[in-house]
Order: structure tokens, then sequence, then C-alpha cells
């Protein structure tokens, strides 16, 4: 099962292909329930029959049902199929009812999910090409929806992301969860917008909505505020970790979004932070390329001018593991001297392990090892996939 629409998928990849080369691809059967010639279908005994009526052998079937969610009773057209063997069903949903975690959960063991992120940087400059530095600038503007990168003027760009955001993602979120205080969430995402890749918790943020406007939101409605936006995929947490204790941390959580155009028109355009875009870019890079991600937090003691020794906590901005692999990762949207080398590098050189350490630097940089043996690369290598080929 997949959160995004299957429609391009088909358009752009399998109907071009060769039928003669691949014959499986006579055995697709497509519907587009969204299209209002399917009306009909959307009822599941006249989808069902449908369905049946075009696998008329023992070949293998191929269904792709598009927004499914329009179905009335869709899990038990789902069901229907499970113990057809010549049926494999891929199907998409965009609205809350379907980018939530219950469907998931009501199919596992029985489908997959497969998570279609918004466009990498890789992809994105895949297609637009160009000056790498304008390029990436312009990706931080406007995320990597596809329809987004499709359109020329920043105008049609912004347009485009309100509205999506507005009526589909916030719309759906509200709806689905009936919510009584949509202004409430609705300052809590903005809330979020303007402090991604700040620690935070739900007692900080009850305290900034009492401060900053009179809002009072009690912790628990926060907390449920906060999954209902995870379920829907616009934002994702990273959790704090205690390198050496080997432990998370209960107190303090990352939030990050899943497209930052998305992020970028919460705040209609307003906010655009650099340094803690660029943190994003690399959360959600991480994420796509398979990592568990999270907030490293690792202790260090220091003698002060006074040779007494003082304790103190540093951060790794990511702690990133995949199967047996493990690496600490720092984000400097800049290293101009040598004193901000040493700030960036000094959390990694107290990490005792044997792990590889990478700086991300924003900044143009020939990369490559300092004497630390601490890899230290541009961003645009990380996100071309350079640091896995060196």
């Amino acid at each position: 099962m997949v959160a995004k629409p299957l429609c391009p998928l088909y358009k752009n990849i399998i109907k071009p292909l060769d039928r003669a080369r691949y014959p499986e691809l006579r055995y697709i059967i497509q519907v587009n329930l969204e299209d209002r010639r399917n009306k009909k279908l959307r009822d599941p005994d006249a989808l069902l029959e449908y369905i049946d009526a075009q696998m008329v052998d023992k070949e293998k079937y191929y269904i792709l049902l598009d927004e499914v969610q329009m179905v009335k009773e869709f899990e038990d057209v789902l069901n229907s199929y499970l113990h057809v063997e010549n049926a494999e069903v891929y199907v998409t949903g965009s609205n809350a009812r379907f980018l939530s975690k219950d469907v998931i959960t009501e199919f596992r063991g029985r489908g997959w999910e497969i998570r279609i992120h918004p466009l990498s940087f890789s992809e994105y400059y895949e297609v637009v090409g160009g000056e790498m530095r304008q390029a990436l600038e312009i990706y931080y503007l406007y995320g990597g929806l596809p329809a987004v990168v499709q359109m020329e003027s920043p105008e049609a760009k912004q347009n485009y992301l309100r509205e999506i955001y507005e009526t589909v993602y916030l719309k759906d979120v509200l709806d689905r969860n009936r919510l009584k205080n949509p202004e409430g969430m609705k300052e809590l995402v903005r809330l979020l917008a303007s402090t991604i890749g700040s620690c935070t918790n739900v007692l900080k943020i009850s305290n900034t909505f009492k401060s900053a406007g009179g809002i009072e939101i009690s912790g628990n409605t926060i907390s449920k505020y906060l999954e209902y936006l995870q379920d829907s995929f616009i934002i994702s947490e990273a959790l704090r970790y205690d390198v050496k204790g080997r432990k998370y941390i209960g107190a303090g959580t990352k939030y990050y979004f899943e497209d930052l155009g998305i992020r970028n028109a919460v705040l209609d355009f307003r906010q655009i932070e650099y340094t803690h875009i660029m943190e994003n870019v690399i959360y959600n890079e991480l994420r796509k390329q398979g990592y568990g991600v999270d907030v490293g937090v690792v202790e260090s003691f220091k003698r002060d001018e006074n040779g007494k020794l003082q304790r103190r906590n540093l951060e790794i901005d990511f702690v990133v593991n995949r199967h047996d692999e493990r690496l600490y990762i720092q984000s400097a949207y800049a290293l101009p001297d040598k004193e901000k080398e040493d700030q960036e590098q000094a959390s990694l050189l107290n990490v005792n392990d044997g792990f590889r350490k990478l700086i991300i630097v924003g900044d143009r940089y020939r990369s490559g090892y300092n004497e630390e043996g601490i890899l230290i690369m541009s961003l645009s290598d990380f996100l071309l996939g350079k640091e896995n080929k060196g």
C-alpha cells in the first residue's frame, strides 16, 4: 500500500513500455477512482465485478487502484483478493483516512507499505539540472513535490503549496480527527515550522502558546496533535539518544517536515532560515536512505580556568543506524575557520567507538578527512551520494 497516487507511475513508466518485450504488462488492471467517469466503480460490489470480469485466465494480474479511499468499505474489496493467487493489488490514497497508520495496522501481515517520499535533491536535480547552488536554494524553498517541480513561476509554486497544505494536508487532519480546536492545530503546525531542528517537548510547546498568544492547550491535547501530524506524514520526529549510556532520553524531541515546500507554505514563505532548512534536508535524505535517525547526546568533561573538572552534554545533530552500520553526523552551514571546525567536531571527538564521523558543510567545500579522521564534505556531495563512493 502506498500513500501517494500511482497515476504518474502508470502513465510515465509502465504505460510507455514496449508490451511486446514485457508481456506481463498486458495483465495490468488500473482504475483511477478519483475520475468522475469511474464513479460507478466507487461501489464496492461494482468494483469487484469490474475487476473479476477482466481476470479471464490464470495469468498473474496486477491491480492498480488509485484513491481507493473513495470506495465505501474498500477494506472488504482488498480482503477479497488476499487469497486470489494470481492477483497482486497495489492501492493508493491521499486523504487522512488513508494517510494514517490505521490502514497499515489493519493489513499488517497481509500487505506491505511502500512509503513514497517527496523527491530527494538528487532526484530533483536530475530533472532540473543547471547550476548546483541555485538548484539547491530553489529546493530549500519549494521542496520536492513532483507537481511543484514541473511549475515554472515562483507564484505558481507558492500558490500550489499553500493550497495543498490548506485543502489537503490540514483539512484531512482536522476532518479525520474531528478536532474541536482547529486554530490550536494550525498554531502548532506554525510553531513546529518555525522551530525545525530545535529540541522541544510538550511542556515547552504549551508554555510557548501561553506566553505568545494566550492560547491554552493541554499537554495531552498537544501530544495527540503531534501524533496526528506524524500519522499524516506532515512531520517526523527524532528522539534524543544518550550515546555513551546507550539509551533514549525522555526529555526533548526534534521535529522535521517531510517536505520543505509545505513547511515554508505554513509560514507563508517568510521565515527561510538556511541553517535549519539544511538540517531538515539532511534528515530527510537519511530517512529516505533507510536510516533510523536520532539526535545524539554525549557526555564531556573539561577543566575550567580554575582547574575544576566540569561536566557538560554536547549534541550530535544526527546519530543514524542502518543494520550494523552507524554514522555520527554534524550539520554546519559554514566552516569559516578552525575555531568553527573545532566547535563542530567537539561532540564527535567525545564518541569513543569505531563508527564513522561526518561533518556536512553547506558552503562549497572540497571533501576530505581532517587530521582527526573526520570526513568533512559539502552538502551537495552528500546529497548526490558521493559520501558512499569515497
